[in-house]
């Protein structure tokens, strides 16, 4: 039996100015810094194996105080923007409700929550899935097939697509699915990635 935690990074500089995120590599805040020490503290029975990030500092920096926390820091870590946040195109660095006044709520909040309609220049979720499961089935499955824990620190939407696979959700059921912020979702799976429990810390 393996462990998978997926973790969303702490809350960034703009998750705090409620701007559009997507690929520009803005800071953890304050606040997101602390998320990060007690989503270490949640995890500090856990022993893992190996660690994957994306290519972002937010995450790779909520990984690095996990680890640092639960004295971890000596096993692998890989980061590939194949984990990245969703691409927001046109919205990256709009604030949300300057979109909602501009685009109008109903037009924002079918980019924000559709399955398969990006926002202009950007990517849908779907898109996101596209690059993530692949990255996911080549590099992190064969280590739960080989029954080690694995650790995910990523991002709201690429962890969404990875929970939608591994959860066979379908996209209507994905739509309501959040991850808060430094908040593990662990996941007990077998080799061929039945899962047996999962809960959130």
């Amino acid at each position: 039996m393996s462990k998978l935690v997926l973790v969303r990074h702490g809350q960034s500089a703009w998750n705090l100015e409620n701007r559009f995120t997507g690929w520009v590599d803005v800071p953890l805040s304050e606040n997101g810094i602390k998320e990060a020490e007690q989503a270490a503290q949640k995890l500090s029975g856990l022993k893992f194996d190996i660690a994957f990030t994306s290519a972002l500092q937010r995450a790779q920096n909520t990984l690095k105080i996990i680890l640092e926390k639960t004295n971890q820091t000596h096993i692998p870590v890989f980061s590939n923007q194949a984990l990245n946040e969703r691409m927001y195109g046109d919205l990256q660095g709009m604030n949300k409700d300057e979109a909602r006044q501009k685009f109008g709520d109903e037009q924002v909040k079918i980019w924000r929550r559709s399955y398969d309609i990006a926002p202009p220049n950007g990517e849908s979720l779907k898109d996101t899935a596209a690059r993530v499961i692949p990255y996911f089935e080549q590099n992190i499955l064969p280590h739960i097939q080989q029954n080690k824990n694995v650790l995910i620190v990523a991002h709201g939407n690429s962890l969404r697509a990875l929970v939608m696979y591994l959860e066979k959700m379908t996209p209507e059921q994905i739509l309501n699915f959040e991850l808060g912020t430094a908040v593990p979702r662990v996941y007990e799976l077998d080799a061929q990635l039945n899962i047996q429990s999962v809960q959130n810390l």
